[in-house]
């Protein structure tokens, strides 16, 4: 037999028993495809927030006398549960000598706007000062005899979102008496994406401080390199700043915070949500307080009823002791089950407008300039324009800030 007819046979052979092998797992509908990867995929460490890392700034405390700012977020984790940074500092011998406390409150538990307090912390005996209310930076007298300034508290990444303004603040303050600040980094949950109107000069307030976009994807320890680095603190100061960093972290990194960051940030869904539904705090819509589901709806009572299939009645509840629309019924949407949002979104927004029965009361000018960072976005709403048309007139901006944030980036 040739060589040509001994392959003409083999591969006959092979062709009849790859054929009835097929035939038998095609008819067989018990056998499934099994995949075996023989090189195991790499497995992702939890991320550590700074607050853990205490060998890395534990140094920096002993022998000094400390203040912290701080509130409910300020945590060190563990196995089971966690411990309050200041509990904990106390019990490692570091001489904390008194606590600031942001809106909220040190324990976070103040209504969004309410004037926190200044007094003792039951718990440890501690001075607790306020930096919400009249007094929103610490003053030469509060600051005096301290060695050190220590900042931890869990941000969102929202510009209205008080936090960074009072970061902004205290840095301030401590560029001005020469105390340095150590900043404990935690991730930003919606750190991922960069969005939303530029806060212009001439509107800035406690709800905006700087020129950056209303998301503008940074950890609160990489915005403090910026605030000082591109010398937006009063009188072109420069803080003596040391950020802790996070370990296992990039800003795709999916993070839970499992202590809410504020009374009215229930969730994770309600912390996405935000950024889109906070704008609602520029109107006289409802977006969820006095409910159990803040910023995971909207609606009001002039909102027209015919439009929605959907209300609920505000009531005043833990975080919102006077909310819009009190004990009124509320027209609007429920956005607790939206899918997950990597961009702000106008269309709550628009949507409520055009509904709305009494467009005469809608915005709150002045709020809602200071929320949204720009007067134009009100009178781009007024005026019919598209979401998608809204949005073109962004991006010059936020094409500019990108290339600021780029050179302040700690992590992928």
């Amino acid at each position: 037999m040739g060589f040509l007819s001994i392959f003409k046979s083999t591969f006959l052979l092979w062709f009849l028993i790859l054929s009835s092998c097929g035939n038998k797992i095609n008819s067989n509908k018990n056998i499934t495809d099994t995949v075996i990867n023989e090189v195991p995929l790499p497995v992702q460490e939890p991320v550590m927030v700074a607050a853990n890392r205490t060998a890395a700034y534990l140094p920096l405390l002993r022998g000094k006398k400390v203040a912290v700012v701080a509130n409910q977020t300020s945590v060190i984790f563990k196995k089971e549960g966690y411990t309050h940074l200041v509990d904990s500092l106390l019990s490692l011998d570091i001489s904390v000598k008194k606590v600031f406390a942001p809106e909220h409150g040190f324990r976070g538990e103040a209504d969004a706007g309410e004037a926190v307090k200044d007094g003792i912390d039951t718990k440890t005996g501690l001075p607790l000062i306020s930096l919400y209310g009249k007094n929103k930076k610490p003053s030469d007298e509060q600051l005096q005899g301290l060695d050190v300034v220590l900042f931890d508290i869990q941000d969102v990444g929202v510009r209205f979102y008080t936090y960074i303004a009072t970061l902004q603040l205290v840095m301030e303050a401590c560029a001005k008496n020469n105390i340095p600040v150590i900043v404990l980094d935690r991730p930003n949950p919606n750190g991922s994406y960069v969005d939303g109107p530029t806060m212009e000069a001439e509107h800035t307030s406690f709800l905006g401080m700087t020129t950056i976009p209303l998301v503008y994807g940074m950890t609160i320890g990489e915005y403090a390199h910026m605030i000082n680095k591109e010398g937006w603190l009063e009188d072109g100061r420069k803080a003596d700043i040391t950020v802790v960093p996070l370990k296992n972290y990039t800003h795709n990194t999916e993070y839970h915070l499992p202590i809410r960051p504020s009374p009215n940030l229930p969730n994770d869904k309600s912390i996405n949500l935000y950024p889109s539904l906070g704008l609602f705090e520029g109107t006289n819509v409802n977006a969820g307080r006095g409910t159990e589901f803040q910023f995971q709806r909207y609606g009001a009572s002039f909102l027209k009823a015919s439009a929605y299939d959907f209300s609920y009645v505000p009531k005043p509840n833990f975080g919102s002791k006077s909310p819009k629309e009190e004990g009124k019924t509320c027209y609007g949407k429920d956005l607790s089950n939206a899918p997950k949002l990597q961009r702000v979104t106008l269309a709550w927004l628009i949507d409520a407008y055009k509904n709305s029965t009494d467009k005469s009361k809608f915005f709150l000018t002045d709020s809602f300039t200071k929320h949204s960072g720009t007067a134009k976005l009100q009178k781009q709403i007024e005026d019919g324009l598209t979401e998608e048309a809204i949005k073109k007139t962004w991006q010059a901006d936020l094409e500019s800030f990108r290339k600021i944030r780029i050179n302040y980036l700690m992590y992928e």
